[in-house]
């Protein structure tokens, strides 16, 4: 499982080498960061990702029901995208590398298309706020460990309770060393973050 996110990444690549739609299963918080869990529609795995709070909260608020007075960040960029005449098609988790999950955001008007790099928390973001599909790459799957969805309520329970003491590295130290060692020489791998330009992303409140 990989915690960390970025943009640029699968550059040249198509999303459309066998994706896999997903949907939010569930968005857990913790007192530094969230989780955010996404479910395979047409399977029983579940894609964990470590996000920062303020990205949990923009996420989240979309379901809420609570109506902001001013836009949010994700909000006027969802509007400058449709004020120049696109739409988002989709957005897709394309790629991860060095534990850091990377995502494109489809845009398109008429002829014309675009694919937008963006960390997967913004991608996300956007989505749930413009009603598109959010899918994830096959290669993601391959390369970091899933966990399975619970079912009947016993798995239920179990689930949250081991929820409590996740962290990144007791899905890490699991993975096979080939997968380890895909991309070269294996290397100690740290705790991942939520990156940004530079480094770790901080946690933080909501965006005034």
């Amino acid at each position: 499982m990989a915690k960390n996110e970025k943009g640029t990444g699968g550059e040249g690549k198509s999303s459309n080498d066998q994706d896999k739609e997903v949907k939010i299963y569930s968005l857990a918080t913790t007192p530094n960061e969230c989780i955010l869990f996404l479910e395979e529609t047409t399977g029983n795995r579940l894609l964990p990702i470590w996000i920062g709070l303020a990205e949990g909260q923009a996420i989240a608020i979309r379901f809420s029901g609570l109506v902001l007075p001013r836009p949010l960040t994700h909000d006027l960029l969802l509007n400058a995208i449709k004020s120049l005449g696109f739409s988002v098609d989709k957005v897709v988790i394309n790629d991860i590398k060095e534990n850091t999950f990377y995502a494109r955001i489809h845009i398109h008007k008429g002829a014309v298309s675009h694919e937008l790099d963006s960390r997967p928390s913004d991608a996300i973001a956007i989505a749930v706020r413009a009603g598109c599909a959010i899918r994830v790459s096959t290669r993601v799957f391959e390369k970091c460990q899933t966990l399975p969805k619970p079912i009947t309520e016993d798995e239920v329970e179990k689930f949250k309770s081991e929820l409590k003491s996740l962290k990144p590295e007791d899905i890490f130290r699991d993975l096979p060393e080939a997968k380890k060692k895909e991309d070269g020489p294996a290397e100690e791998k740290k705790p991942p973050k939520d990156k940004g330009d530079k480094g770790g992303e901080k946690p933080g409140g909501p965006e005034e």
